[in-house]
């Protein structure tokens, strides 16, 4: 299993892009950065996206692959919750801002939106996905993703604390998992529904307390002018836990 990090942090620049995950060139996660980082080719290899929730940073490039989708005559399919579904039609892709990809063309339109249910595993593009629902501002869920081969990665997509259930159901070798600010900010967290590099301590102390073993961990969605001190955080977070946990950066790829 290959992942690409195609974005990594929960704002914009010339040097950081909104979230969005590759596996094996064909199934993407969130689709925040997906289409800045991908030429038109490598764009028509993807299968199927996963969408976690319905924040902009999450979909915002979900109008732009279906208008390059719409301009090869080809269809793109997307699996989410029935709340994502209602925020693209109703906002993004509701024929003033967007045209209605979700509708048009008549007959064969270029999105074919799947509904997904948490707990429900689903066989996607040769992939077994389970989707889980996680503690956000809004209707959120994880993904794992089990390859052919047995490899599983769990993405948790944006999270507060209280992952305990998460920890009963998935079993990932990688787990991809958000730290949106420092330490200093941890109400806002709690409020929010983000994670802390304190915060994730707790989680990952609660999921070895389930499971009986640390994956390997990588920390997506981070406000950029905060990384120098997240990183720090979390490096003291890794040395505590004497597990691996490293930031993601836009490019970066891992292998399972």
């Amino acid at each position: 299993m290959n992942i690409q990090f195609l974005g990594a942090h929960n704002c914009e620049s010339q040097n950081s892009r909104f979230i969005s995950l590759l596996i094996d060139d064909t199934l993407a996660i969130d689709a925040g950065g997906l289409t800045s980082s991908l030429s038109f080719q490598a764009q028509q290899k993807i299968k199927a996206i996963l969408l976690t929730h319905q924040h902009y940073d999450h979909i915002r490039d979900v109008p732009a692959i279906a208008m390059n989708f719409y301009l090869c005559g080809t269809t793109i399919n997307i699996y989410s919750i029935q709340p994502v579904y209602d925020a693209l039609a109703a906002h993004l892709l509701d024929g003033k801002l967007y045209p209605k990809f979700l509708e048009q063309p008549q007959g064969k339109p270029t999105i074919r939106f799947i509904i997904i249910e948490p707990y429900k595993t689903e066989s996607i593009e040769g992939y077994s996905v389970l989707a889980v629902k996680v503690n956000h501002a809004v209707p959120t869920v994880g993904y794992q993703v089990t390859s052919p081969d047995g490899k599983i990665v769990f993405y948790t997509g944006d999270t507060g604390p209280g992952l305990a259930s998460c920890w009963q159901i998935v079993s990932p070798q990688l787990l991809v998992t958000e730290v949106t600010t420092t330490n200093r900010y941890e109400e806002f967290g709690k409020e929010s529904g983000h994670l802390t590099p304190s915060l994730l301590k707790q989680e990952l102390t609660s999921f070895r307390e389930v499971k009986g073993y640390l994956p390997r961990v990588v920390v997506v969605h981070m406000y950029p002018e905060l990384e120098k001190e997240i990183e720090a955080e979390i490096t003291a977070v890794a040395k505590d836990l004497n597990n691996s946990i490293t930031l993601a950066s836009e490019g970066m790829q891992l292998y399972l």
